[in-house]
C-alpha cells in the first residue's frame, strides 16, 4: 500500500477499524448473553473492505 493516500481514504479506512471490534462487554450482559458476536465483524485476510480509487477498486 502506498505511503500517500488521500484524506478521505484514511477516513474510510478509520472507520472500518473502529467498526471492526466485538461487542462491548456491558452489552453482552445486559443481552444475558444472547448478543455475542458482531455480525459485521471482518478479518483482514478473508474478507476485503470495497475501497474505492481512481483506477478502480482496492484489494
Amino acid at each position: 500500500m502506498a505511503r500517500y493516500k488521500p484524506l478521505s481514504f484514511k477516513i474510510r479506512l478509520g472507520r472500518a477499524k473502529k467498526t471492526n471490534k466485538s461487542p462491548p462487554v456491558w452489552v453482552i450482559a445486559r443481552t444475558s448473553g444472547r448478543v455475542r458476536s458482531n455480525p459485521k465483524r471482518r478479518h483482514w485476510r478473508r474478507t476485503k473492505l470495497k475501497l474505492r480509487t481512481k483506477e478502480g477498486f482496492f484489494d
